[in-house]
């Protein structure tokens, strides 16, 4: 059992975590959740002992062992395989004591402790585990400084796993795992037998592998029994009443502090004016229901392109003469939504790039339109930045004509608002630098999005603001994600990269999923299996079919998205012209001059307002049109429902 009673956590004096108590009962499996910068790292290094509390306590069960994976991993000559049996400490020294021991007693005692561990099937065990996070039986013979800092981690998470842990602590497990091994990890964790507390902003797994939620808010912590999906909608429940209760209580606080503004100078009414003053006094307000901001992405719209974008036949690319894909034919069209399927290593981020213009067949032939623009999201361009410039500088490199208000207008539509574009971007969260990426992506106006992994970093309301944005957008998207939610809700068509080569999958996430985890599609119950497989495809086919709808909803909805834009520029220009017109005819200059130049202007005066009023009328028609159009698309009875 992990109990944590009245704790108290300051940083600089600032208080992160105030008087926090919550019991997690053995077995628990246990989501941690919060906005980003809340402190739930800090709280998992609490409650490892890597820093000390300021007061209050942490008790962990007796003899309870405890697994924590750490953001640094010495590199050792030792293979993959050799470091992960090392991290099971027990077994190690208890191998060691036998090979060691003379003693017939102790011998007898380590073997039968060696048994009792099932150390016999430890090779086995640590070789699965790394075959499930992504390292064929050729990498776990590799030395562990061979491979990158991302690949480490991964043997960190392996070594952690493999040494059974009675009380598990992961810090998003998920931010160095691709897809197929998320998938892996998340089936490993529901099946996991001892306590599990998680952080991470992967709602999937937050779905599936645990039962509770802790949620840390206002420096303390709530704990919501379910997953990620009931707690936000009890979450909002919740809300919804605070809303009601602090409505009621500001026109309360109102009411009486109308009174007490009244009559606290009146001798007659001096007493009951010093209760009131008490009664406010004593009103606890209430938090606001909404404490934390949801980060806003914006793409804007782009220019119609005929099909197709792209197009590759044939072709074959690799580095330095040697192939990584080859006979590659792929087509690319302006409203396609294509995901990028397949494990680290089988040449994804090779296609990315070749896509992306960065690099170029060795054979085959590729065709683009000359208009085509492309947007390249890619985590390691984050690290590109300047760390001493800060957001606004950035984007007024691309907006260098602009004026400064334009330029703090599109950074706060990527949440950049006020003083925070002004940060220095080497003190910006990764989340932050991902968001000022996409801000200057979006300067492109592109047509086609490449996005590779670009929900690392984001939390969950960034990464539903995200899907959002990508089903806004009026242009093509390919996209590579270790996140099941954000690909299932964006993606209509599936691409795998697989055997040297890449071709479309002719399934959805949940066909490639049995196809990754075979052991997950099995069932003893033939008609079990049968209903399910029945409910699943019909689900998926409904998913298909609302992805279909809001991509004609898209194209048939652009002539009104276009026409507001250009109501919207209109009415900026008339209402600057406008304001100089009614500056002009209120100086009394104006009617010291000549009697025509006075009737121009006010005729000016007149036909502006006209223009004004009719471009506001047309304005409000396409909104209309446009509103009236989502509503019956949203109401619209889908066919397999």
């Amino acid at each position: 059992m992990l109990q944590i009673k009245e704790l108290t956590y300051r940083i600089g004096g600032r208080t992160i975590l105030a008087n926090v108590t919550t019991t997690i009962p053995n077995g628990y499996k246990v989501g941690l959740v919060g906005d980003n910068g809340v402190g739930k790292t800090t709280l998992f290094r609490l409650i490892a002992g890597d820093v000390a509390s300021d007061d209050g306590e942490i008790h962990i069960s007796k003899k309870a062992r405890l697994g924590y994976v750490r953001q640094e991993l010495a590199a050792t000559d030792n293979s993959l395989i050799e470091n992960v049996l090392s991290s099971d400490q027990e077994l190690a020294t208890l191998e060691k004591a036998a090979k060691n021991a003379t003693d017939p007693t102790r011998i007898s005692e380590l073997q039968a402790r060696l048994i009792d561990i099932e150390a016999h099937t430890a090779k086995a065990r640590a070789a699965s585990i790394l075959a499930g996070l992504g390292f064929d039986t050729e990498a776990q013979t590799k030395n562990l400084k061979e491979f990158s800092g991302g690949w480490q981690m991964r043997v960190a998470l392996a070594g952690t796993l493999f040494s059974r842990p009675d009380i598990l602590l992961l810090d998003e497990p998920t931010n160095h795992l691709d897809f197929e091994s998320s998938m892996w990890l998340e089936q490993y964790l529901a099946r996991f037998p001892g306590t599990l507390l998680i952080i991470s902003h992967d709602r999937d797994l937050l779905n599936k592998a645990v039962r509770h939620i802790i949620h840390l808010e206002n420096k303390t912590l709530t704990m919501y029994t379910g997953g990620y999906d009931q707690f936000v909608r009890v979450l909002d429940e919740q809300r919804t009443r605070n809303t009601a209760l602090r409505s009621k209580q500001l026109k309360q606080r109102a009411h009486i502090q109308s009174f007490v503004d009244r009559f606290r100078a009146k001798a007659t009414k001096a007493r009951q004016a010093q209760s009131r003053i008490k009664a406010l006094e004593r009103m606890e307000p209430l938090v606001d229901d909404i404490t934390s901001q949801t980060k806003v992405f914006d793409f804007p719209e782009c220019s119609a392109l005929p099909p197709p974008l792209l197009s590759i036949d044939n072709g074959t690319v690799g580095y330095d003469g040697e192939p990584v894909l080859k006979y590659i034919n792929l087509q690319i069209d302006s409203d396609d939504r294509i995901a990028l399927l397949g494990r680290n290593g089988n040449g994804k981020s090779t296609l990315i790039k070749l896509i992306a213009g960065h690099l170029n067949l060795s054979k085959g032939t590729f065709t683009r339109s000359n208009k085509l623009k492309i947007g390249y999201f890619s985590q390691h361009q984050t690290d590109l930045f300047n760390k001493n410039d800060t957001p606004y500088e950035v984007i007024k490199r691309y907006m260098d004509n602009e004026q400064e208000t334009k330029i703090r207008t599109h950074l706060g539509s990527f949440g950049f608002e006020g003083e925070h574009a002004n940060t220095p971007i080497g003190v910006l969260s990764g989340g932050e630098k991902s968001r000022l990426l996409f801000c200057q992506i979006s300067l492109e106006k592109p047509h086609l999005l490449l996005l590779d992994e670009p929900t690392n970093h984001l939390d969950i309301g960034s990464r539903n603001s995200l899907i959002q944005a990508v089903n806004n957008f009026s242009g093509a998207v390919i996209v590579v994600s270790h996140d099941f939610h954000t690909i299932k809700l964006t993606a209509e068509r599936l691409w795998l990269v697989e055997n040297n080569t890449c071709f479309q999958f002719d399934g959805d996430l949940e066909d490639y999923r049995g196809r990754v985890l075979p052991e997950e599609s099995k069932s003893n119950d033939p008609l079990r299996r049968r209903e399910m497989n029945k409910g699943r495809n019909e689900n998926n086919a409904a998913q298909k079919e609302k992805r279909k709808e809001r991509a004609r909803q898209r194209e048939n909805t652009s002539h009104l998205r276009k026409a507001i834009k250009q109501s919207e520029s209109r009415i900026e220009r008339l209402t600057k012209k406008l304001k100089i017109l009614e500056a002009a005819l209120s100086r009394p200059e104006t009617y010291q001059g000549s009697t025509d130049d006075m009737v121009k202007a006010s005729k000016q005066l007149s036909d502006t307002r006209k223009a004004l009023e009719k471009e506001e009328r047309l304005w409000l028609e396409a909104e209309e049109a446009l509103s009236t159009t989502d509503l019956i698309a949203s109401s619209k009875p889908n066919k397999h429902s």
